[in-house]
């Protein structure tokens, strides 16, 4: 009878757990490859409109995943589009990005906040879409943005409109 030295063993049994996944699809440690749409739905939920120019209004984007396991690490891509020209919206100041990892029926959600402006402003973003991607990937999805023109930021930077970051939705 041979006999099978410890350290194959050892290695087989330490091969065999770096193969496993946790299967949660919640905050894992296991980055997994990143959600891009079309393996995830993304929806525009109901928007908290801004009335009037100068008030604040606040737009749910919800991601669904469709397929395999997937990543969201950074923040969403979001540009407003007003007639050929594209204008990116920063990241929320002070938000901090999480990794989530999305599990086939798991969802995630971000916001999309901003300041309307005033209908024939100059300065202001009259956007006719909201262009959204997701980290990782250059694949992006475009829906009509019906919210009234963004508002220019005071020091003529782009829109006054942020995007917050990802969350995990339900338990």
């Amino acid at each position: 009878m041979r006999v099978i030295p410890l350290t194959v063993t050892a290695l087989a049994a330490a091969l065999l757990l770096t193969a496993c996944d946790d299967g949660g699809g919640k905050n894992g440690d296991s980055a997994g490859s990143a959600c891009e749409i079309g393996g995830v739905s993304v929806e525009i939920g109901s928007a908290s409109v801004a009335p009037a120019a100068g008030d604040s209004g606040e737009i749910p984007v919800s991601i669904t995943n469709q397929s395999a396991s997937c990543t969201l690490d950074h923040f969403p891509g979001v540009s407003l589009s007003a007639g050929g020209a594209e204008k990116t919206v920063p990241v929320l100041k002070g938000a901090k990005a999480q990794t989530l990892k999305l599990a086939k029926g798991d969802s995630a959600s971000f916001s999309i906040s901003y300041v309307r402006g005033k209908d024939g402003d100059e300065n202001a973003v009259a956007a006719k879409t909201v262009r959204i991607t997701l980290p990782g990937s250059d694949t992006s999805r475009s829906f009509p943005w019906r919210y009234g023109p963004v508002a220019a930021k005071a020091d003529g930077s782009g829109p006054d409109a942020s995007v917050s970051a990802f969350q995990q939705v339900g338990d």
